[in-house]
Parts: C-alpha cells; sequence; structure tokens
C-alpha cells in the first residue's frame, strides 16, 4: 500500500469530525475487534488516558515534554490535526512518516477486511496503538477523541486516568447536565486503576467521586498538584497552569508505578513545552495570535488570558469560524466582552461549517456595536484583518481546529 492510498482507505471511513456519531456508532466491540486481529497492540503499551472538555490536549502535550525529558520515548496520539493527518501519532515529537504510515495502514486494512468497516477515528487509533507499539515507546499518551466511555480508546487500561475540566462543548451536549457530561468522562476510569482529575465544579466533580469509588480507582485532585510560581510553563494561561497540575499528578501516579522521572524534568519539560494553535503567539508588533477555542470554557479561558498578558494592545480583532454544532451564539458572546471587531468566516467545504452570514447575524442580535465583516474564504478574512493592524493591535483566529490548521502557514 502506497502513502496515497493509505490516505485514501483512511479518509474513505465514516468521520465523525464530519458527521456527528449516532448512538449505533456509540459501541467498543468493533475496536476490541480490529485489535484482536492486529495481535492487541495496546496490551504491549504503557499507557496514560486522557479525556475532558477542555485542556486533554495541552495536559497530553506537558506529560509527553516532561517524559521525554526524563530519557523516555513517547508516543503521544491526539485529535483532531491542523494541517496533517499524521501529526495525530507523534514518536518522541515526530509525526509518523508517510512510509510507516503506509506500511500500519496496509496491516489495519488487512485485519479490517471481512468486519463491519470501522470509522475514520477507529482506524486511527488502531493505527497509533500499532506503531507505538512497533516503536517501543516506554509510555503512550492516549488522548480521548470523543467523549469516553465510549471513544475508540477507551478499550485500553492505563497506568493513570487523567480526566481535565468539563463543561458544554457540543450543542446536543444542552439537553444534559453536566454532571451528564462528567459521567461520560468517567467511563474511561477502570478497576483499580489510579485518577487524576481537574474538574473543578462541585457536581460534576462528585460524579467523578463516585465512579471512582465504584471502581476501588484511587482518585487525586489536580489542584493539589498546582506548579509554584517559579516553575515556568510555556503554554500562555493561568488554564494552562491547572493543566500543569494535572501532568504532576499524572507523573506521581507514574513514579508510583517505578517509571523513572527526575523533578528536574518536570520543570524542564514544562518551560518547554510548545502546543500549536493554543494561544499561540506568532508575531508580537503587531500582535497576532492563532487559536482553537471551539468551546464556552475554552473561549472564557482565551479572552482572560489576553486580557491578563497583554493589557496594552491597540484594538482587538477576531477572525472566527466554528462548526455548526458547537455553542456558537455563546461563544461569539464571550468573545464580544472583548474584542472590538469581527471578521467571520468558514473553513474549507466541510459541511459542519456555520456559514459567516449566520455568525454575524448572531453578533449583530448579541451586540449591535461591533463592526463585523464577512468573507467565505479564511484566508481571505485573514489577510483582510492583518492588513487593517497597526502597530500595536491584536488579531486572533479561534473557534476551531479546522480554521488554525488553514490558517497555519499564512
Amino acid at each position: 500500500m502506497t502513502y496515497d492510498e493509505a490516505l485514501a482507505y483512511w479518509y474513505g471511513r465514516i468521520n465523525f469530525e464530519v458527521r456527528a456519531a449516532g448512538p449505533d456508532d456509540l459501541k467498543l466491540e468493533r475496536m476490541q475487534a480490529l485489535l484482536h486481529r492486529l495481535g492487541d497492540p495496546h496490551r504491549r503499551l504503557r499507557i496514560v488516558h486522557i479525556t475532558g472538555t477542555k485542556g486533554k490536549g495541552s495536559t497530553a502535550a506537558m506529560l509527553a515534554a516532561i517524559l521525554q525529558k526524563a530519557g523516555h520515548r513517547v508516543g503521544l496520539f491526539t485529535s483532531p490535526h491542523l494541517t496533517h493527518v499524521e501529526e495525530r501519532i507523534q514518536v518522541d515529537g515526530s509525526s509518523i512518516s508517510h512510509e510507516e504510515l503506509a506500511e500500519c495502514m496496509a496491516e489495519v486494512a488487512a485485519a479490517a477486511a471481512g468486519m463491519p468497516p470501522p470509522t475514520f477515528f477507529e482506524i486511527g487509533t488502531a493505527l497509533g496503538f500499532l506503531h507505538f507499539a512497533q516503536k517501543k515507546c516506554d509510555l503512550a499518551i492516549i488522548e480521548v477523541g470523543l467523549g469516553g466511555r465510549f471513544d475508540s480508546t477507551n478499550v485500553c487500561t492505563p497506568l493513570v486516568s487523567i480526566i481535565t475540566n468539563v463543561g458544554f462543548d457540543h450543542m446536543a451536549q444542552l439537553g444534559n447536565t453536566l454532571e451528564a457530561i462528567a459521567y461520560e468522562k468517567a467511563g474511561i476510569i477502570k478497576r483499580g486503576v489510579p485518577v487524576v482529575s481537574g474538574v473543578t465544579q462541585s457536581g460534576p466533580r462528585d460524579v467523578v467521586a463516585r465512579v471512582a469509588r465504584e471502581f476501588a480507582a484511587p482518585l487525586w485532585d489536580a489542584k493539589d498538584f498546582l506548579p509554584p510560581p517559579e516553575i515556568a510553563v510555556g503554554l500562555l494561561g493561568a488554564h494552562q497552569r491547572e493543566n500543569a497540575a494535572c501532568a504532576i499528578a499524572a507523573i506521581e501516579r507514574l513514579r508510583d508505578a517505578h517509571i523513572p522521572v527526575p523533578s528536574a524534568a518536570i520543570r524542564d519539560g514544562l518551560a518547554s513545552v510548545r502546543w500549536p494553535a493554543r494561544i499561540e503567539v506568532r508575531s508580537r508588533r503587531p500582535l497576532v495570535i492563532l487559536d482553537t477555542a471551539h468551546n464556552v470554557p475554552s473561549a472564557e479561558a482565551l479572552v482572560q488570558t489576553l486580557a491578563e498578558s497583554f493589557p496594552d494592545v491597540g484594538r482587538k480583532a477576531v477572525v472566527f469560524a466554528v462548526s455548526s454544532d458547537k455553542q456558537y451564539p455563546e461563544i461569539i458572546r464571550t468573545l464580544a466582552t472583548y474584542f472590538d471587531s469581527f471578521h467571520m468566516t468558514r473553513y474549507g467545504t466541510n459541511p459542519r461549517a456555520t456559514p459567516p452570514e449566520k455568525l454575524a447575524d448572531t453578533l449583530r442580535q448579541i451586540d449591535g456595536t461591533r463592526q463585523c465583516r464577512t468573507y467565505a474564504a479564511s484566508k481571505d478574512a485573514w489577510a483582510a484583518a492583518r492588513a487593517a493592524m497597526a502597530y500595536d493591535d491584536l488579531l486572533c483566529a479561534t473557534g476551531s481546529m479546522f480554521l488554525a490548521g488553514e490558517l497555519q502557514g499564512s
């Protein structure tokens, strides 16, 4: 199988980043069967499993950076990707190569023959486990893609499970409570496996504690592991120190499992961590920032971080695109408390993208005083916003990983 053939096979599967999953899709039996045909590569790995509404990607990146500084070979599985699908599967910071992807995909395709067709994310999960096992990773950091309980990564038995903070992400979740969402996230808890919780709200926090008790899983509260002020974190924002606390608590649990991690590795890993498009400063004068906030908690963290980190900027503009199943009215309401002008756009031809005219109408209903323009293409919005900037202005693109991916090289 060639690389192009591997990509064609992968993208030919059902993709829940384009179409929402239905109840019949939320099962683990197909994933378990596929991995069994591949020799159960996930059972040959020492895993840290991470879920949550916000912060799980940053926490995963911090853990990978710390463990690499400690001298371990580390696999990192995250989603979605910014520009290239290979970014989802990394070993020691390097994405799976075209050749490795083609070789692993040939094995996955052969194993899947005769089965009910696996989804896009199931294939990616199988590729990740297989690649990490073949590369003999010392540890694999595995980020949940969808929810927790029925996510295809939830076939693993990790050394430690992490639940970062929870909140509403999709419009479809609005019929639920935060406690119900926390229960789905807590579905990654395994019997006797230590759990680190970064959940701050009392109701959801109690749900996680109850599930942990049911599974006799020792529970550790991340707030007890906040890094002291003298420990630098390479990602902007107070919320990133909360994510760092999740990472530090998990490192302590790995130490309990006799995995050596010197204190210097924690310090150096947190200071050096980089995670593209998470309040990523692209230039200082003028100030240009690339971000991916696609839910209300992340938008709130973005606004707070910008206000605290850059108090003396001039005009503040945002390029915004978002998926239609997100809470975009609430996200826009949050952004309107900070940004002076909006450049509404969309990403690519993805059918989930909200039309920019609809975003503009939503803003007018929320706050008619904000300047707003619409653009059919994200790069046109980006170019127009940058051209209008003065030396001390701020420009931020946010709302979607898909948007950030399109603008990554711009």
